[in-house]
């Protein structure tokens, strides 16, 4: 039986193949709510192990080595934790409406922190590689009461960071510490001395989760400035497992490959809570996930080894593992690839395509829509470039807005307007007010700060962001607290900070920076007094430009589309130069493009076949790694 039927109360023996538009709309025709049964997440991961109790849930590698005797936990095993660790928060205070912070790598604590806190009180995940000044914000912001962090262990700093931050939380009552020692005079507890203390068949506060009620609070708009935290309720969480469940299904017995973070959304919810919830089994690479090197170098043999049904992840390690021969491994258990985060570049879906003949289905969405809202479908045809249509009981428009964020009105089919969406996932807004103008175009549509156009079979297509966000890696960089960093230099009149296209990033953050009359700095000195001030060395540019005049709009805004187009053609000429010809002329040039959002043109002039042919092709194999469009003319 697959594990959708648990999740699910009308789904008969045969899941729905959602060929169509007209299957879908009869499929809708059964509202969402008549259909689930989980209220919560606590709720649905019961449902999950009710499977067989005594099957898997993880299997926590801690070298991302296949030969290795993996630290397996059943799914009894899980539940009795999840609902200790729930019964340990609540004995040190934890209410419905009080947080549990926690920063952890991928170790067994993290899974049974993440929902034991959300079955006491509400979850708050947080990237322990932030600076521990970014950790402190992120912690008042959420109004802590306990944290949950790794002990003074070799390798990491994240204890020393909770001694540089437990001061500045003036609400945080404990602190639990995993492979630590208890220290009640100064609120510290053992994770590991307490937890069998605690029941584990019930939940000894009696409580009856809602729908509705507040399960986790998600940090984004970047990691960098203000923190903007997404107010998760127990519906949003359980929605994005059964849309997840129903569109890849995978079920009890199979397994997936997991090494995202717990404190992303795709991480936590798209590939922990939705398989967790139908049995299957997570083999957790590492506990640094994908960062792991070793995770990408074995990656294929670990794909024989497990034999996961799904092979997904953020673009950046799906294009590092096709670097990896698969040198004769066994790797007929995949049956789709997937992919989030940012774009998959066109190039790496092709090679998925062709290496293992299975369908790649990229999935978009955003930490407020609960991650995953649109994706390909596996019984419709995959365009490869597309982000698919909004999965079942979700929506997707293409709208107008103005200045302000204010809707104006639909685009038409194939025009460029801002990616709105709406349904059971979608939040209902950030935990601080003030971050709440302009993140709705209506009430329930979300505005995502992307551009896009829907085409006339409904297919969704990002050509761009609204927004100022840079994605490097999967990861948001918000490039204003950069800027605001050039700024405080005394010769900076003028700094915008962009994404560069990247072969492997995806983006990189580059600075465009105008002087003040008659001043003068060398780019290194800068730069080094930047990466001074930046807490994240991800968010340090990795290339500074000097120009007369940053462009601006009418209303004297920085026109940052002209920056980005600057610092596509600088990058792309750099990444051809080498193929200039000795006769004749090799020219790059960027701009809008009326379907694409950008694209780069790439001229050869003056070049006799069959040299331009083989110069064609050496562009081609250059640029097709990247997500931004080209053409050679």
């Amino acid at each position: 039986m697959d594990h959708v039927h648990l999740l699910d109360r009308l789904i008969g023996a045969e899941l729905p193949p959602l060929r169509s538009a007209a299957e879908l709309q009869a499929f809708e025709a059964t509202p969402y709510d008549d259909r689930i049964i989980p209220q919560s997440t606590y709720e649905a991961l019961q449902l999950g192990a009710a499977h067989n109790p005594g099957a898997p849930a993880f299997q926590f590698l801690k070298n991302a080595d296949p030969d290795e005797t993996p630290l397996t936990v059943s799914y009894a095993r899980f539940m009795a934790r999840v609902t200790q660790s729930a019964n340990l928060f609540n004995d040190l205070g934890i209410g419905p409406n009080d947080v549990v912070s926690f920063l952890l790598p991928l170790v067994p604590q993290a899974f049974f922190a993440l929902f034991g806190a959300q079955a006491a009180g509400i979850a708050n995940p947080v990237n322990p590689l932030l600076s521990a000044g970014q950790i402190a914000e992120i912690l008042r912001a959420a109004n802590t009461r306990v944290l949950v962090a790794l002990g003074p262990v070799p390798g990491s700093d994240i204890w020393n960071k909770v001694q540089r931050v437990k001061d500045d939380l003036p609400n945080l009552k404990a602190i639990v510490v995993v492979h630590g020692t208890t220290d009640e005079a100064s609120a510290v507890y053992s994770f590991e001395a307490l937890i069998d203390k605690y029941p584990a068949d019930r939940l000894t506060s009696g409580r009856r989760i809602g729908a509705n009620d507040t399960a986790g609070y998600f940090h984004t708009g970047g990691t960098t400035g203000t923190p903007k935290l997404v107010r998760h309720t127990h519906r949003n969480q359980v929605y994005q497992a059964w849309a997840v469940s129903l569109m890849l299904p995978s079920g009890t017995g199979r397994a997936l490959l997991f090494g995202l973070p717990l404190f992303h959304v795709g991480g936590a919810l798209t590939q922990a809570l939705a398989p967790l919830s139908g049995g299957s089994t997570l083999v957790v690479v590492a506990p640094a996930g994908w960062r792991e090197p070793a995770a990408i170098r074995n990656v294929w043999r670990l794909v024989e080894r497990y034999k996961p049904s799904v092979f997904g992840g953020v673009p950046t390690v799906l294009a590092a593992a096709m670097g990896v021969p698969v040198a004769g491994a066994d790797v007929s258990s995949i049956a789709f690839a997937s992919g989030g985060g940012s774009a998959i570049p066109v190039a790496v879906g092709k090679a998925y395509t062709e290496q293992f003949h299975v369908p790649v289905l990229e999935v978009y969405g955003m930490t407020e829509t609960s991650s995953v809202l649109t994706m390909g479908y596996a019984k419709r045809p995959v365009r490869l470039g597309s982000a698919g249509h909004a999965v079942p009981y979700s929506r997707v428009r293409i709208v107008k807005v103005d200045a302000e964020g204010r809707y104006l009105g639909d685009c038409a089919v194939n025009e460029i307007g801002v990616v709105a969406m709406a349904g059971p996932g979608v939040f209902s807004g950030y935990l601080s007010e003030s971050h709440n103008r302009s993140a709705f175009v209506e009430p329930g549509w979300v505005n995502s700060g992307d551009l896009g156009r829907l085409d006339a079979e409904g297919y969704l297509w990002i050509t761009g962001r609204a927004k100022d966000l840079i994605i490097r890696g999967g990861h948001n960089i918000d490039p204003l607290a950069i800027e605001e960093v050039f700024f405080g230099h005394p010769a900076v009149a003028l700094a915008a900070v962009v994404g560069q296209p990247d072969a492997y990033a995806g983006e990189l953050p580059v600075a465009f920076v105008q002087l003040k009359p008659g001043q003068q700095i060398d780019a290194g000195e800068l730069l080094d007094y930047v990466r001074e001030r930046t807490p994240e060395r991800a968010a340090v540019p990795v290339h500074l430009y000097f120009i007369d005049a940053i462009p601006l709009t009418g209303v004297g805004k920085v026109f940052k589309p002209a920056l980005r187009w600057d610092a596509t053609e600088r990058a792309v000429s750099l990444m051809l130069a080498d193929l200039q010809p000795r006769s004749g002329h090799l020219t790059v040039e960027v701009g809008v493009h009326a379907s694409y959002g950008s694209l780069i043109t790439v001229a050869i002039t003056g070049v006799a076949e069959p040299a331009r042919a083989l110069l064609v092709q050496q562009v081609h194999e250059r640029l097709n790694p990247l997500v931004m469009r080209h053409e050679v003319v």
